[in-house]
């Protein structure tokens, strides 16, 4: 018998690997189509005005020039995943600097963009709404007048410029405040954080013979992209055909639609392709954001430690549309127990349309907020009952088998495991013990902030066939953002029926070839997309099987698997290829050999007798992930500089599929949680976004992120997962920002309620101190 097969558990290279390292890799920029034009579009100048008229005579005139697109070229096709109030250019009116207003094709990006200066459009301009207290005052102007006749898919409870207000609550929360012995409360504020991914939004569509739009894209969603096409232009979806090329990341910004919508409109009124890229200052003025919050929470305890209540009050601002932002808030009310046992907890929330940038899903999705503010508190409690920060933590974790906020059991709960060792790979008690400043005099400080995400949600499906020499076709839809999602489900396919990984072909997602997956995104695609594998893969299988049988002359349930696409007569030497099945299949009898499996994440449901859930999106969520993280930093008392030194960051993983790209995604997501704690902030001057450049807006770079950053990987096997496994895209951002700001407390004896950490607002807290 061959070796065992390394897939499962296995540190392979991702599949894609090579083409991104040597150039081959093609993404929607590298494209071009013959006769292909260039596509520009034109950005609101102003946060709230209305259209008054329109003049695109000079720029149609423009040599070169073969179109220039407004709202008035289209009918009113509303668009929205969730409350469709927006359309594929500014319509009556402009809600914030950068929306776009219109849009050229032309022979080249330049004569293109020389166009753009020559559309002329006049403006009435309108008071401007730029933050949560002006949204929600008694004489806001409104920014969305026909609010109430949006088509919506759940009840948002609105009213003026509030897109939704919604409330979770378990518990008699006001009668177990009175009983506790410890309360803290406060309110902290979060900023608007770009998606700063590699690659820009682009598209390049092109229609064919039969008026059928191709479209190739930077998205997150073949699914999703064909369905805000067929909104915005109001054509079928047999009529779209959406493919991925390589992606230069989403995280979460590209779920929805981007430019493609735009690209389509393009060619079907020049009849060739068009390709829009946006410059990354439209990328940032023109798409979207993470919500910026306001958030009141207060939490209590018994003097022993034991949490009793906590109610939370959250502000996000959705910005000018409301894109996913109902299911982020909701999310954040959600997740903002936090990963422990508090049966008395009351979360409210409203959502506000402002004249910014709409917001959207974005890594982690309302949860790095709350978390926030969550676990600073918990810090605060601990010190009050004179606990360690870990003692008390582990005294409320919850654990598998308890009920989250709506009555879900959590299945598998690693929350304990992961506290042990990250504070043991830290050395947490012998650094507390005896903390030590910086060679240079500064203070240091070491922090600690949890969290708990989900990975369970919508719907998936997989396609597998054997082909003819015996090898695997595996087709999901599921788009690889840079994460590595191909490798993972390629080696789940594989172990599944016991090939090696090379002999499995991934299909690039194709809404022409690929079944529907609901998109890359909340965590899901390891879970999701692999139990829709697993099942495919049984499918198989049991065809495998049934030819197997008959070949070998034997029954079904006297085989087995064996490695190297083989069947085997249990205790036998008789055997069979895949090969040979295969071609019995194709050319004998049965037909080719295919399985496939569908599903909608099925979790328990929301339980109504245990919880309140008002003006709720979902019916259910589901499949808890937990995490750790330690955070060492030394702080500049002179200059406020805030410089993590050090991290450890412990993450429940389900198993972990590949190693090697779990480790990647832990770091890589604690990387862009410090930029969240420390750097990253979009800010608006009257409106206009003033940082929209990578010279203006600081992410981190490699040197000023830790030397030392270290993943733990804890297995805390999920039964409902593929081989046990879970999700870890979105984790390793949630609780970065809540450990710096634990560590600056432990380093300067300051806490801090405002995001983002920045030198200046370090300093000035310092002084105030």
């Amino acid at each position: 018998m061959s070796a065992r097969s390394a897939n499962v558990g296995a540190s392979l290279p991702r599949l894609e690997a090579a083409g991104k390292i040597n150039g081959a890799a093609k993404y929607t920029d590298d494209l071009a189509r013959p006769f292909m034009l260039h596509g520009a579009i034109l950005g609101s100048p102003l946060p709230h005005a209305r259209i008054v008229s329109y003049e695109v005579r000079r720029a149609r005139a423009l040599p070169g020039v073969e179109a220039v697109i407004t709202a008035q070229d289209f009918p009113y096709l509303p668009l929205g995943a969730i409350v469709k109030d927006e359309t594929i250019l500014a319509r009556e009116k402009v809600r914030y600097v950068g929306e776009p207003v219109a849009a050229v094709a032309a022979v080249d990006r330049t004569v293109a963009l020389e166009a753009l200066k020559l559309i002329e459009i006049e403006y009435e301009e309108l008071p401007a709404v730029l933050d949560f207290d002006a949204a929600l005052s008694a004489d806001a102007p409104i920014i969305h007048e026909q609010l109430r006749d949006y088509f919506k898919i759940f009840d948002c409870r609105f009213n003026g410029n509030v897109l939704s207000e919604q409330l979770v609550a378990e518990g008699d929360v006001d009668k177990a405040f009175v009983g506790c012995d410890v309360i803290v409360e406060g309110e902290f504020v979060t900023q608007a954080q770009a998606h700063a991914y590699l690659e820009p939004c682009a598209a390049l569509a092109e229609v064919d013979d039969r008026n059928k739009i191709t479209i190739w894209s930077s998205h997150q969603s073949i699914n999703r992209v064909q369905a805000n096409v067929c909104e915005a232009l109001g054509i079928s979806m047999s009529q779209v055909r959406v493919i991925t090329p390589r992606v230069g990341g989403g995280f979460g910004g590209k779920m929805e639609a981007t430019v493609q919508p735009i690209a389509a409109a393009l060619a079907l009124r020049t009849k060739k392709p068009v390709k829009v890229v946006l410059s990354r200052e439209d990328d940032f003025a023109m798409m979207r954001s993470r919500h910026p919050a306001r958030i009141w929470m207060r939490t209590g305890a018994t003097r022993d430690g034991v949490l009793v209540a906590r109610e939370v009050k959250l502000l996000y601002d959705a910005g000018a549309y409301c894109d996913d932002s109902p299911g982020v808030l909701a999310f954040g009310l959600y997740m903002a127990r936090g990963p422990y046992r508090i049966a008395n907890y009351r979360a409210s929330g409203k959502l506000v349309y402002t004249n910014k940038l709409r917001a959207s899903g974005f890594r982690g999705f309302g949860n790095p907020q709350v978390t926030f503010a969550g676990e600073i508190q918990i810090d605060e409690i601990a010190e009050k009952v004179g606990l360690d920060p870990f003692d008390f933590r582990m005294r409320n974790a919850i654990r598998t088998g308890d009920k989250w906020v709506g009555g879900q059991t959590v299945t598998s709960s690693g929350f304990a495991e992961c506290l042990k060792q990250a504070r043991s790979r830290s050395d947490w008690d012998r650094r507390r013990a005896s903390p030590s400043g910086a060679p240079n005099g500064r203070p240091r400080g070491m922090g600690v902030a949890a969290l708990a995400h989900i990975c369970g949600v919508l719907g998936t499906s997989a396609i597998i066939r054997l082909a003819e020499d015996g090898s695997i076709i595996l087709n999901t839809g599921a788009v690889d953002i840079g994460q590595g999602a191909d490798t993972v489900l390629a080696q789940i396919c594989a172990e599944s029926l016991r090939v090696d990984v090379s002999r499995v072909n991934v299909v690039a997602p194709d809404t022409d070839a690929t079944p529907y997956n609901w998109g890359t995104g909340a965590s899901r695609v390891t879970y999701m997309g692999g139990r829709a594998v697993v099942g495919a893969a049984a499918a198989v299988k049991d065809k495998i099987f049934m030819h197997a049988a008959a070949m070998l002359e034997c029954g079904v349930q006297d085989l087995e698997l064996s490695d190297g696409g083989v069947v085997r007569v249990k205790g036998t030497d008789k055997k069979v290829s895949f090969f040979e099945i295969s071609l019995r299949a194709h050319y004998g009898l049965g037909g080719p050999i295919i399985g496939e499996h569908a599903f909608v994440y099925d979790g328990e449901p929301f339980d109504p007798k245990r919880c309140t859930m008002i003006g709720f999106p979902f019916s259910n969520l589901g499949v808890y992930m937990f995490g750790v993280q330690v955070v060492e930093v030394e702080v500049d008392e002179d200059t406020g500089q805030v410089v993590p030194v050090a991290a450890w960051l412990a993450h429940d993983v389900g198993r972990a599929i590949n190693p090697l790209a779990v480790e990647g995604q832990i770091q890589g997501g604690f990387v862009q949680g410090l930029g969240y704690a420390l750097w990253e902030e979009l800010i608006w001057d009257n409106g206009r976004l003033s940082n929209p450049t990578m010279m203006d807006y600081k992410i981190p770079g490699t040197l000023d992120v830790p030397l030392a950053i270290e993943p733990i990987i804890v297995e805390e096997h999920e039964a409902s997962g593929p081989f046990g496994a879970k999700g870890v895209g979105e984790p390793g951002i949630i609780a970065a920002a809540p450990a710096v700001a634990n560590a600056v407390a432990a380093a300067t004896g300051v806490r801090f309620r405002q995001l983002p950490l920045t030198p200046e607002r370090v300093f000035r807290g310092l002084i105030r101190s």
